[in-house]
């Protein structure tokens, strides 16, 4: 999530009860599109996976409200490669050691964190996972004064992170930090800085460990700093756990930072032995304080577009530098003006135009080979950037954002074939998939606030799931196809699978 020392810088598939067919109106939209599709033509091989990210907040707290429905959705999502992200806005939900350790006694204390891990570890069993504790213990930095944090574990504070040099230049204190996290996390336990053992009853399974976050702003790291400091974490997990692999940078403004991509992926910059198993950094859509959702709509795909030449200078330096690194774009979505207050009315359209967003996101990453598009995020509320929530912060009930990411999950994934698309209008997205088990599938996604009429040749007898303003909070509908056309509504999300 994008900020700057706390400013901000700008289930299974739910279907209609009974068939719904829907036929094209008797005054159709003044904008008709055709498809095109060469079913033969394939321009690549997906290796590209739909998830989300989950930050730690008070509502997936047990005892709130929403916590059963959210983590219900979790599970029932079934996402690889989830990233989990206890981060610096609640320090006593992220941060195990607050206090340095003094007169043989140490502050490690498990008690906030652990239930809130479980929970997500539970929710995702059977699924891989990216483990991303972002947030370094605030003295293990150089400050001019000890920085407080609120006593009050739901209290919100955008001040904790300060600094910009470790008081051990070393790094070991930092990697041993995140030893002891892993150990805890892992083996049932750790020995602290004098030699006391503390133990626990974990020992999950953590696929990758992504190591800090937005590490262009936090802190204001340099790619030297931050390289070292990945290395000597890496070295201290791997001692721990020798399976777990790893992320690296996790960067807020990719297309500002060319500088961390180059240096970071050289191997010649990093001590033998380091793997450099992915790469992953962020994309919001950030519109102006005097736009409204007229303009929105141009801006959000005006910014994508200029994000996807961003991935692409990014894929080239990976190519040429490090080929065998997977890149994960694993925070994906968009921020309103006034957040992360929610200063700002949302109106009900903005969550289906984020999750238009999102579909052409991954359409264009798949086709990218980018191995990861993680939306982000699951819960957002007023103060933890509302306009970023996947679901509804009152109910709990999943909204657009995420409905259309259990459609493409549904649909989706590694070892499809992408084949050569196009529509006769700029303003709908497709991207025709010859899916792992030869079904002919179409991503459809409209990128303006109207309907289109959209003719599919031999789209007769076939199947349409959409998300779009008809479906609100509620999962993905079904159509059968009567004929070739059909209605794309406004910020629509469609799949259509063509019959056998």
């Amino acid at each position: 999530m994008r900020k700057n020392l706390g400013v901000l810088l700008f289930v299974v598939m739910g279907f209609a009860g009974c068939q719904h067919n829907k036929p094209a109106p008797q005054n159709p939209p003044a904008h008709a599109v055709d498809i095109h599709v060469n079913w033969d033509h394939v321009v690549r091989v997906s290796n590209s996976t739909p998830t989300l990210q989950v930050v730690v907040n008070p509502p997936l707290r047990r005892g709130s409200s929403i916590h059963n429905r959210v983590f219900e959705a979790l599970r029932d999502l079934g996402a690889d490669y989830v990233r989990y992200v206890p981060w610096l806005p609640y320090p006593k939900l992220g941060v195990a050691e607050l206090e340095p350790p003094a007169n043989g006694k140490t502050s490690w204390d498990f008690s906030l964190i652990d239930p809130m891990m479980d929970d997500f570890m539970q929710a995702t069993e059977g699924h891989s996972v990216i483990i991303n504790f972002s947030t370094i213990p605030q003295w293990m930095w150089k400050t001019p004064s000890p920085v407080p944090y609120p006593s009050d574990p739901d209290q919100v504070t955008w001040h904790y992170e300060q600094g910009t040099e470790l008081r051990d230049p070393s790094m070991k204190e930092v990697a041993d930090y995140y030893g002891r996290l892993v150990s805890w996390y892992t083996r049932g336990g750790f020995k602290d800085e004098f030699g006391q053992e503390h133990k626990s009853d974990h020992h999950y399974k953590i696929d990758y460990w992504e190591v800090l976050n937005e590490v262009d702003f936090e802190h204001h790291m340099t790619p030297e700093f931050y390289t070292r400091l990945y290395d000597a974490i890496v070295a201290a997990v791997h001692k721990v756990d020798p399976k777990i692999k790893f992320v690296g940078l996790a960067l807020a403004m990719p297309s500002n930072s060319p500088q961390f991509i180059e240096y970071f992926l050289n191997h010649k910059n990093h001590k033998p032995g380091i793997p450099l198993n992915m790469i992953s950094y962020h994309f919001y859509a950030s519109p102006a304080a005097d736009e409204d959702l007229a303009t929105w709509q141009h801006t959000f795909f005006d910014q994508a577009n200029r994000f996807l030449d961003t991935v692409r200078y990014i894929q080239v330096i990976r190519e040429r530098l490090s080929p065998e690194t997977g890149t994960d774009a694993d925070e994906l979505g968009a921020i309103l003006p006034g957040d992360p207050q929610g200063k700002l009315p949302i109106p009900d359209a903005y969550w289906n135009l984020c999750s238009a967003m999102y579909a052409y996101l991954y359409g264009n990453l798949a086709n990218l080979g980018v191995e990861v598009a993680g939306e982000s995020q699951l819960v957002g509320y007023p103060s933890q950037f509302p306009s970023v929530s996947m679901v509804n912060w009152k109910t709990g009930q999943p909204n657009a954002r995420f409905w259309t990411l259990k459609l493409l999950h549904d649909n989706f994934g590694p070892g499809d074939k992408l084949v050569e698309s196009n529509a006769s209008l700029p303003y709908v997205y497709v991207q025709g998939f010859v899916t792992k088990d030869g079904k002919h599938k179409l991503l459809l996604a409209n990128e303006r606030n109207r309907d289109f009429q959209v003719a599919i040749p031999g789209a007769t007898g076939g199947m349409e799931e959409y998300v779009d303003p008809t479906t609100g909070e509620q999962p993905p509908a079904s159509a059968q196809l009567s004929g070739e056309n059909l209605i794309l509504r406004a910020f629509g999300v469609a799949v259509i699978t063509l019959p056998q």
